[in-house]
């Protein structure tokens, strides 16, 4: 029956616990997937561990077939995708998977256009988006195109590369043409595909975020904006902690429903944006399609479980109305957080006012997966002491 129909969460980390714990608060049976059993977040209470060989390729593929024809045979559960990787192998074969699960994706096209930043620009562009100019570089033959840009300015991958990842952050904020080509001539031997885009000035607190998921008629299941407070690192990093914005979501809904409709975008996606200091406007940063966001959780907290409507939808269940919080609520990764107040010299209570705060991680109705994470911090910091004063031993991976 549909009401049995469990939910199988792919990736744990932050993303995915957030994800079971919404699934849980609509009383669904879910199983939580990772490569890494032992893993803090795979010990909530909120969903069943099992182990997978990948979350991306053909293994990953071949597990899922294999724990359909077992743990959940003739279930046909709903598939939750937390990862980048994971979104490009499903969506390439996804013929592979669609009677086993059910999951919803834009078409194959618009999944690897949105997944690539020079793509959503030329999307972005072609519908009338509100988005900063952009170059992409593919070789030093296109380093005269910087000219074009005013500066500041942002440099970044045009996508996931583990080349580009060991070597260089998240994203670097140049000032001008000259410090984007040099930072850019480095990086191009390593990866051949960077973007250069116009900063948006303002500061983290200015960069919202609106969530939704849209069913297979592309229509509106439930959606949830928000905005940071911080981010690790401050100006380029990820989300150290968020919480809600209604002052902002009937434009930015409105922003993101109808560029997710005009490019056919159906299931979980979101739009990040930046308010721009200058003009008070504001302006797309980068779209989240086909997965869940990392700070989806804070919909959840805020009165919006995303998650369960997405379920609903898929099952053929009634999607319940919800209803915001009065008083809004901050999830937070403390340590993140904590260490982006000090790199600001802020406060770590600075922009929680009058908010009750969440932890991404600590909860006392699921208080295993802190308590995983403290003792393998614990177990981390035991092997590293005992490496350094037992004479002759070295830590593993270390260079002799």
């Amino acid at each position: 029956m549909t009401v049995n129909t469990p939910a199988v969460v792919l990736g744990a980390g932050a993303n995915g616990l957030g994800v079971a714990r919404s699934l849980a608060r609509g009383g669904v049976q879910t199983w939580l997937l990772d490569t890494d059993s032992r893993r803090p977040e795979m010990f909530t209470r909120t969903a069943r561990p099992l182990a997978i060989r990948a979350l991306q390729g053909d293994a990953l593929i071949e597990d899922l077939e294999r724990y359909a024809g077992t743990q959940f045979r003739g279930a046909r559960p709903v598939l939750f995708l937390t990862q980048e990787e994971t979104v490009k192998t499903v969506s390439r074969q996804r013929e592979r998977l669609e009677d086993l699960y059910r999951f919803a994706l834009p078409a194959k096209t618009t999944v690897d256009a949105l997944q690539h930043k020079s793509g959503f620009q030329q999307l972005a562009e072609q519908h009338g988006a509100p988005i900063p100019p952009l170059v992409h570089v593919r070789a030093s033959g296109d380093l005269p195109k910087l000219e074009r840009l005013h500066y500041p300015a942002v440099v970044k991958p045009g996508g996931r590369h583990a080349g580009y990842a060991r070597q260089f952050k998240k994203a670097y904020r140049v000032e001008d043409a000259a410090q984007a080509a040099e930072l850019v001539r480095r990086i191009l031997p390593v990866m051949a595909d960077v973007v250069v885009q116009e900063w948006i000035e303002g500061p983290d607190s200015g960069i919202y975020f609106c969530l939704l998921y849209l069913d297979r008629q592309s229509h509106v299941a439930a959606s949830f904006t928000g905005r940071k407070i911080r981010s690790w690192p401050p100006q380029t990093g990820g989300t150290a902690s968020c919480t809600a914005a209604p002052e902002a979501h009937a434009e930015l809904s409105r922003l993101t429903e109808r560029f997710f409709r005009d490019t056919g975008v159906v299931g979980m996606a979101s739009m990040e944006y930046k308010r721009d200091a200058r003009s008070g406007t504001f302006r797309m940063v980068e779209p989240t399609i086909g997965r869940t966001d990392y700070q989806e959780e804070v919909a959840t907290l805020n009165g919006v479980n995303l998650p369960y409507a997405a379920w609903c939808s898929e099952t053929g269940m009634a999607c319940p109305g919800f209803t915001p919080k009065q008083r809004p609520r901050v999830w937070r990764v403390r340590s993140e957080d904590r260490q982006s107040a000090a790199a600001q010299k802020q406060s770590v209570r600075d922009g929680f006012e009058g908010a009750r705060v969440v932890d991404a991680l600590w909860r006392w109705s699921d208080p295993l997966p802190g308590l995983a994470h403290v003792a393998r911090r614990m177990q981390r910091a035991w092997r590293s002491r005992t490496a350094k004063t037992v004479p002759g031993s070295q830590a593993v991976g270390s260079k002799p």
